[in-house]
């Protein structure tokens, strides 16, 4: 008995950004045909999925899991954050609430830098993650996940990006992640790289 093939994936989110973003991405890629990827309706009706795991694959997958019990459809949720060894991999899981849970991303950006005031350039070395998950109907189907190097920097620069972004020094680049394009960033990013291991699974598995 064949399975039927899969025209959408669901995003287990209600951000339209971060669906543009990921629909950007698909985009630059050969994605199979009739394939595509759209919000999951009712995400907010829903009650919210608490992301407590102590790593990026455990609530990636816990929150594809859970959410693709309310739908027919293949889910993909993700999870990403930075880590900084001088920090001991902190804000890592927490990155979104490193300053508290109603805190702006300049407040979480604040805070980081009032954390590495004390560390020299040399050891403020660190890396975005991300893990994107991929489940159908209360079943696993993979995780996907990558990371980008870069340094801290003692003040933001730029204009861009979102999040850590200013902080964020890319070597390969000389600059931030908040002083390049989005097309730029989506080649490096560890967003981008982990969605792109999960189109090559897509092209390779077009039967979920």
């Amino acid at each position: 008995m064949t399975r039927e093939k899969v025209a959408c994936i669901l995003l287990a989110s209600s951000n339209p950004g971060k669906l543009r973003e990921y629909r950007a991405l698909a985009s630059e890629g050969s994605l199979n045909p009739g394939l595509s990827f759209e919000l999951f309706q009712g995400f907010s009706d829903i009650p919210p999925f608490d992301e407590s795991a102590p790593t990026f694959g455990e609530n990636a997958a816990g929150k594809a899991l859970y959410y693709s019990r309310f739908t027919q459809l293949p889910v993909m949720a993700d999870d990403s954050g930075l880590a900084v060894d001088a920090l001991g991999g902190a804000p890592g899981v927490h990155s979104a609430r490193y300053a508290g849970p109603h805190a702006s991303d300049n407040d979480r950006t604040a805070k980081l830098l009032e954390s590495l005031r004390a560390v020299p350039g040399d050891n403020r070395r660190g890396r975005f993650i991300c893990a994107i998950a991929l489940a159908r109907r209360g079943r696993p189907i993979g995780i996907f996940s990558d990371s980008v190097e870069g340094q801290i920097l003692d003040a933001p620069r730029g204009q861009d990006g979102f999040g850590y972004d200013p902080v964020f020094f890319l070597p390969a680049l000389g600059k931030t992640f908040a002083e390049i394009p989005p097309e730029s960033k989506n080649a490096y990013s560890h967003r981008g790289k982990a969605f792109r291991r999960l189109l090559a699974f897509l092209n390779s598995s077009p039967m979920l």
